[in-house]
C-alpha cells in the first residue's frame, strides 16, 4: 500500500459524480497539507459488493448518501445511538480493530442551518419524501420541538398524500423541507407537486439540494414571498461533524 493511501476517505452512492463531499475534503486536504489523505466516490448501482470495499486498507472514513443511508445499516458493526434512533447512517467510522460504526451527522448539519430561518411561530413542518435524510430532518426537528409531518407520493398510515396538502395543511405547516431529490441538477425544472399558490410570506422553505442553489421548489417560494434557504450549509456542517467523528 502506497503511503499516498495511508488514510482513505470516500463517498457510498449512486449516481454521485456531481458530489460535493469529494471537492470539499479534496480541497480541504490541501489547504491542510495532508499529503497523505485521499478522498473518492464509491459509485455502486447496489450493494452486492459492498462488504468487499469495507475490506480494503487504508480506509479510515466514509460519507454516505442516496439511496444506501437505509441500506448500509446491516453491514455495520455497530451503530452510534443517534443513528439508531433516526434509522439512517451518513458516516461510517472504521475502527483500529477493523471493525465499523455507523454514524448520522446529517441532523447536525440540519440543525445548525435550519436554526438562523425559524420563527417563534413555527410549530409544525411539512417533510417531502420519507428517505434516509428525511429521517434526520425530523429527528433534528422534534429535538427542537417541532412538530413534523411526511408527505409523500403515495400516501401511508405515517405520511399523507400531496392531494392531502390543502390550504388549512399549509396554513398550520409553515416550515417546508424537500427532502426528495426533485430539481436536483440536471433536471432542475422538477420540483414536489404542491399548490405552490396557496404559500404566503409566513412560510420558510428548506431545500436540501445544494445544485442548484436555488431550485424550482424554493423558487416557487420565492415568488409567494416566503423565506427560503438551500442545503448548501447543511452539507458543510455534516461534512465538519463527520470529520470530527474520523479524528475522535
Amino acid at each position: 500500500m502506497s503511503e499516498k493511501n495511508n488514510h482513505r476517505f470516500g463517498l457510498l452512492g449512486r449516481d454521485i459524480d456531481y458530489s460535493f463531499s469529494k471537492t470539499y475534503f479534496t480541497e480541504k486536504f490541501e489547504r491542510e497539507e495532508r499529503s497523505t489523505f485521499t478522498y473518492e466516490n464509491f459509485d455502486l448501482p447496489n450493494l452486492e459488493n459492498f462488504k468487499a470495499i469495507l475490506a480494503q486498507p487504508g480506509l479510515k472514513g466514509m460519507n454516505v448518501t442516496i439511496p444506501y443511508k437505509e441500506e448500509v445499516i446491516p453491514f455495520m458493526d455497530e451503530l452510534d445511538d443517534v443513528a439508531e434512533a433516526i434509522g439512517a447512517v451518513n458516516t461510517i467510522v472504521f475502527n483500529p480493530n477493523g471493525t465499523t460504526k455507523g454514524f448520522n451527522t446529517d441532523y447536525i448539519g440540519f440543525r445548525d442551518s435550519i436554526s438562523p430561518v425559524l420563527r417563534n411561530d413555527i410549530t409544525s413542518a411539512l417533510i417531502l419524501g420519507t428517505g434516509g435524510a428525511s429521517k434526520a430532518v425530523v429527528f433534528a426537528l422534534q429535538k427542537m420541538g417541532i412538530k413534523t409531518q411526511y408527505v409523500s407520493r403515495n400516501k401511508t398510515t405515517s405520511s399523507i398524500g400531496y392531494d392531502d396538502v390543502s390550504s388549512l395543511v399549509l396554513k398550520t405547516h409553515k416550515l417546508i423541507v424537500n427532502c426528495t431529490p426533485l430539481g436536483t441538477f440536471p433536471n432542475i425544472n422538477l420540483k414536489p407537486p404542491l399548490n405552490y399558490n396557496l404559500l404566503t410570506s409566513q412560510h420558510v422553505l428548506f431545500d436540501l439540494i445544494y445544485n442548484p442553489s436555488e431550485t424550482s421548489f424554493l423558487k416557487e417560494g420565492l415568488r409567494q414571498g416566503a423565506t427560503i434557504a438551500n442545503g448548501a450549509t447543511m452539507l458543510v456542517g455534516q461534512a465538519e461533524a463527520s470529520w470530527s467523528l474520523w479524528n475522535s
